[in-house]
């Protein structure tokens, strides 16, 4: 069975029923010809003894969507997932998860699989629809479908679902989510763009993405099954009864504005009410659960008069330090530290020869600019294994890396690759946002001609009923127990990512406004800290930095660069101890630690490339002798004929009364043929008060 409707000019259906029959909820969604299967199955039980609810989202992209046979040694899929694999699964998590009724803890799985790709609709979006009608035709207790679309900007022209190669020319690449009730999420970058703008955009967004949401409520109602009861035990209740005797002591401890010392008077009183309510077992998750809970409500109802329970007012920024140039031997270093949070970030200069390489489905690609997070337990002072990086840790660098890549200057202004390293060294809230912070500052220490500044900020929100409280750089628990966690980064002059998630079923045009108007004057207040420590790029990089110039030669001219066997350019890199990358557009990467090397190397390499003009004087090499002429080498491999009436003044009879093979000459370059050959002449390269060394003569 298929819906179908025409969405921005091209055909989109949800095929339901045919595929995947005996999950809870499976549908393929379609959009021109990019294919997405989307699946949601639930655990028959509870799981016993958590306090989360255990969803986990997938996301594969597989190579036959293209037409592609997977890379590497076992040449299939279903390894570690890829970044963006793991990005886009977190993009469909993030607006789904908070969806889900309160007590609802049976396990649920959404695999969404890339079954075709025609390489200019990405299949992000309709993984998050195609999730969202899976499960709203399942049992599963999910019963207000999501929807998403991606927006771009050209030219003050809105462009709903760009293409990607749209993409390439768009100010602006938004993804917004939502539902009935307003707009749940946003996830994108921009290019500088003011808020007034990224606000418009969001609810275009919303807009445009309203009639797939009146196309699920169609399925819904054709083919959605009963959804499951969700029942809370009267045991349950009389827990919460129990637990509130212990209230007082709570609202005291979040008096505590340090976060160490209140987590640990917290955990002494919900241990205390342990032992004296003898809690079996079988209990503690859901006593954890009513606890914590208590504790959001306190904290929500101190933020609403205006106090928060670190004593800061509600658009307060917590204090500022940075620092730079702090590690001797790297490129560049920086560390941010904002209230209880505090990140280091390191940036390193590589050549090409370090740049990622991307096997995606919309063909390889290389990367020059990384942002990598990491988030170790020390920071939040715990203990547990070491593992290979976290969904969160991809998301975090991610979203810094959107941030950062607007002000990173193009390859012919600064030839590198660019590595930031982010190490979170102590966590109490939007370490992302501070990863911004340092990531830009390593980069400005390390001598990069950043286009601008940036800083980053995070956003919060408590609302009951009409009461409501935007917060400016919000604390762990802030996020945790409000309603709203809204990431920005940008310049003074504008926007630059941003990702929101709501944890609400909506947010209206108001709010969100307002919250946008809040972020940019705390952006602007950090950016002045960070610019009263480094104001501007320093005027060099690093001298443990590899020296990397780039100069363009004509591509038919590669061949006398490399040379008969890789002589000549092997020869270059001996001489000057450099290293050299020639790419196929004439684009020459040479990379150096000495200054001084690296200017002889780039002479070295023009001297070689350089075309022949005609009329110049040239110093060349004889490499044959004939009976009519010299075979006279002007150039490296590049060889032009004296012909013996071009010899002297005087009649020659032979060539060799002149010259010899290995003989320097002087000669001038008389014409070039269509075909190629060049016309040498000695007689016109005499004169007596010729001088051999005038500015713009080549001597090889």
């Amino acid at each position: 069975m298929q819906i179908q409707t025409e969405w921005e000019g091209r055909s989109f259906s949800i095929t339901y029923g045919e595929m995947a029959t005996q999950a809870n909820g499976a549908v393929l969604v379609r959009y021109a010809d990019t294919v997405v299967l989307a699946t949601a199955v639930m655990s028959p039980e509870e799981i016993p003894g958590i306090d989360f609810m255990p969803l986990t989202v997938e996301y594969r992209e597989m190579s036959y969507a293209v037409g592609k046979i997977p890379g590497g040694f076992f040449k299939r899929e279903m390894g570690r997932p890829s970044d963006k694999e793991v990005v886009t699964a977190r993009l469909i998590d993030r607006p789904l998860r908070p969806l889900f009724p309160k007590g609802f803890l049976r396990e649920v799985q959404i695999i969404t699989t890339v079954l075709s790709a025609d390489q200019e609709n990405d299949p992000d979006v309709l993984a998050i629809i195609g999730a969202s009608a899976a499960l709203i035709i399942s049992d599963i207790p999910f019963y207000v479908p999501i929807a998403a679309v991606r927006i771009g900007r050209k030219n003050g022209e809105w462009i709903i679902n760009p293409t990607r190669s749209q993409l390439t020319e768009s100010e602006l690449n938004l993804v917004v989510a939502g539902n009935e009730e307003g707009v749940v999420m946003v996830e994108g970058d921009a290019q500088f763009v003011p808020e007034d703008t990224i606000l418009e955009a969001i609810f275009v967004g919303y807009e445009a993405l309203k009639p797939i949401l009146k196309l699920q409520k169609e399925l819904q109602k054709t083919a959605g099954k009963s959804k499951i009861e969700i029942i809370i035990p009267q045991k349950l209740n009389d827990l919460v009864t129990k637990l509130e005797r212990y209230l007082p002591l709570i609202e005291e401890s979040l008096s505590i504005p340090e976060k160490l010392p209140r987590n640990r008077r917290l955990s002494q009183i919900f241990a205390q009410a342990v032992q004296e309510m003898s809690l079996n077992e079988e209990f503690l998750p859901q006593a954890k659960l009513i606890f914590e809970d208590f504790e959001r409500k306190l904290i929500r109802e101190k933020i609403l008069k205006g106090k928060r329970i670190d004593g800061r007012g509600l658009k307060d920024i917590r204090p500022i330090q940075c620092e730079v140039g702090i590690l001797p031997r790297t490129h560049g270093s920086a560390i941010f530290k904002r209230g209880e949070t505090q990140v280091l970030a390191v940036t390193t200069l590589g050549t090409t020869e370090d740049e990622q390489k991307i096997d995606a489905l919309y063909g390889d690609s290389f990367k020059s600019f990384m942002v990598h997070y990491n988030f170790l337990p020390y920071c939040v002072g715990e203990v547990r294994p070491l593992r290979g990086p976290s969904r969160r840790e991809i998301g975090h660098g991610f979203l810094a890396e959107r941030a950062l890549k607007p002000i990173i200057p193009r390859e012919e202004e600064f030839p590198y690759t660019i590595r930031v390293v982010s190490e979170v060294l102590e966590s109490n809230g939007s370490s992302s946002m501070a990863t911004v912070c340092s990531g830009c500052l390593s980069l400005m220490d390390a001598g990069i001609p950043v286009k601008k500044p940036i800083a980053g900020i995070a956003m919060g929100l408590v609302k009951e009923n009409d009461n409501i409280a935007i917060l400016s750089d919000i604390l762990g628990e802030e996020d945790h127990c409000g309603d709203m966690d809204f990431k920005l980064a940008g310049s003074r002059e504008g926007v630059t990512a941003i990702q929101m998630d709501i944890k609400i079923e909506g947010i209206s045009k108001d709010i969100l406004h307002q919250a946008l108007i809040q972020a940019r004057e705390g952006r602007l207040f950090i950016l002045d800290r960070m610019e009263a420590v480094l104001p501007a790029p320093k005027t060099s990089i690093s001298p443990h930095a590899p020296k990397v110039s780039i100069i363009e030669i004509p591509p038919e001219k590669i061949a006398n660069l490399i040379g008969p066997g890789g002589k000549v350019i092997k020869d270059i890199m001996a001489k000057t101890g450099v290293n050299i990358d020639i790419k196929e557009t004439g684009k020459v990467h040479i990379v150096s630690h000495s200054e001084e090397q690296l200017k002889k190397a780039i002479e070295m390499v023009k001297q070689v490339t350089q075309e022949v003009e005609e009329g110049r004087l040239y110093i060349g090499k004889v490499k044959r002798i004939m009976d009519f002429g010299a075979l006279v080498e002007i150039l490296p491999g590049t060889v032009g004929l004296v012909h013996v009436s071009e010899l002297d003044y005087k009649r020659v009879n032979k060539v060799s009364d002149i010259l010899k093979e290995g003989d320097e000459v002087l000669v001038r370059v008389l014409k070039i043929e269509k075909d190629g050959k060049i016309k040498l002449s000695r007689k016109a390269a005499l004169s007596p008060s010729l001088n051999l060394r005038k500015k713009g003569e080549y001597r090889y």
